[in-house]
């Protein structure tokens, strides 16, 4: 079978475990491409979006925020949960908005991946944001951020040193970084 054929596994028996606000766990019993039979614990969530923005001057959003998961403050970008039936782009503009309190003119996909899918279902929607309108912030009742705007060069040495530890923060940055560095040897990019 070729690379680019999907093979889907088949479930043999569900048991959803928990099911909450954020995301649900099922226990599946499956048969796996290959034949592989396994119980497989996997975290079910509809999908996040997140959002690179970048001011007319070239410097990027971040926001700093406490994750209880980590039990520590994070420098991220402004990101979220995506409603029900919420399209990527919607929720990339919301979170911007609530967050931030910037409303893009332009989003632009950067890439879409899955956060974790060696136990979770979750898959990221990254979105690059220019044309930046000041509005009114709206952030949830129990989010307590910090917004800071920083040049590249200052969010690249903000992962070398550990200060930026997340996962999509550091794949907008290593995507900005290569697009101004592909924008500089071609500047008809």
């Amino acid at each position: 079978m070729s690379g680019s054929q999907e093979r889907q596994a088949r479930v043999r028996r569900h048991h959803r475990v928990y099911e909450g606000k954020v995301l649900a766990l099922d226990v599946d019993e499956v048969e796996e491409p290959g034949s592989v039979s396994a119980v497989r614990e996997v975290v079910r969530h509809r999908g996040s979006a997140a959002v690179l923005a970048v001011h007319g001057d070239g410097r990027v959003v971040l926001v700093r925020q406490y994750r209880y998961p980590a039990d520590a403050e994070l420098w991220e970008l402004p990101a979220g949960r995506l409603d029900p039936a919420e399209p990527p782009e919607v929720a990339a503009g919301r979170e911007l908005e609530e967050e931030v309190g910037l409303r893009p003119s332009t989003l632009e996909s950067l890439a879409t991946y899955y956060t974790t899918p060696g136990f979770c279902d979750e898959t990221m929607y990254l979105f690059r944001a220019t044309g930046l309108v000041p509005v009114s912030a709206r952030p949830d009742p129990d989010e307590r951020i910090e917004v800071r705007s920083v040049t590249l060069e200052e969010a690249r040495q903000m992962v070398r040193t550990g200060e930026i530890r997340e996962g999509k923060t550091m794949i907008a940055i290593l995507l900005e970084a290569e697009r101004r560095g592909a924008e500089s040897h071609n500047p008809r990019l």
